[in-house]
């Protein structure tokens, strides 16, 4: 294996982790479309996207370990959120991995962009005085959360992302979770989704060991970095790297498939 490759490999892991860490995604939105396109560019191999999204499962369950790792202390983690969310979203994210197998790369591209689209729209509704609610007051609703859970789960399923990108709008947006909340506990549901998705990539063989193995090292070092940065940032600087994120992400799938 090319040395400038494991560069190349290592450092979109620890870009994506650092990332991930800092706004509460598993980081596929960022390492997804970096995976698919800057190996070809700098003239490596490029990976096909059940490659891609079987890497980025892989990688993603050890970012969030990472982050969750860092929240573990303050109240940041609301745990009948996780079990409720986390629940649902494992079964649905299980159901999508192993049901990729049977998709086009051109229908993995479209469910992912798809994802994106309404990421972004859902990052733009306003969040009225959302992180004014004290962590022990914050309320919502169980079974609404357990249902959208579950759908955001098959969707990432499929394309290996876990599907933090879509579930911290829904939390910030129709749940009305506090920001740094959202993000904590985000990593946590995330890591239980990215279960069901890594089985799903490992046992229909949708990846490469040696780029997984790289790109985990990565993750394990910059995920904990990321969220300590995370809670010394502002909660609306947080929302709008992650809302810039999706978008430029949707914008270039979208540009690629049409």
């Amino acid at each position: 294996m090319d040395i400038g490759f494991i560069v190349t490999i290592f450092l979109i892991g620890f870009i994506g982790s650092f990332i991930s860490g800092m706004v509460g995604i598993g980081g596929s939105i960022i390492k997804y479309p970096m995976l698919l396109y800057i190996p070809p560019l700098l003239g490596y191999a490029a990976f096909s996207a059940h490659e891609v999204s079987g890497i980025s499962a892989i990688q993603v369950f050890f970012a969030t370990i990472g982050g969750v790792w860092a929240y573990r202390k303050g109240g940041y983690l609301n745990k009948t959120l996780i079990i409720y969310m986390g629940t649902s979203i494992l079964l649905g994210s299980f159901i999508g991995g192993y049901g990729s197998k049977l998709m086009s790369e051109g229908g993995i591209n479209i469910v992912y962009a798809v994802l994106a689209t309404i990421a972004a729209v859902l990052m733009f509704v306003p969040k009225k005085e959302i992180d004014n609610i004290p962590f022990d007051q914050v309320t919502f609703n169980k079974w609404l959360a357990a249902a959208l859970a579950f759908i955001v789960g098959v969707s990432a399923g499929i394309v290996g992302a876990a599907g933090a990108f879509i579930l911290v709008p829904i939390m910030l947006v129709v749940l009305k979770i506090p920001t740094r909340m959202t993000i904590a506990t985000s990593l946590a549901i995330t890591f239980i989704s990215s279960i069901g998705a890594t089985v799903g990539k490992i046992t229909t063989g949708q990846f490469e060991f040696w780029t997984a193995l790289i790109m985990v090292v990565a993750s394990l070092i910059a995920s904990p970095i990321g969220a300590n940065v995370g809670k010394k940032v502002n909660t609306k600087i947080l929302q709008f790297i992650l809302a810039a994120l999706i978008v430029a992400t949707a914008i270039k799938i979208w540009l690629d498939i049409l």
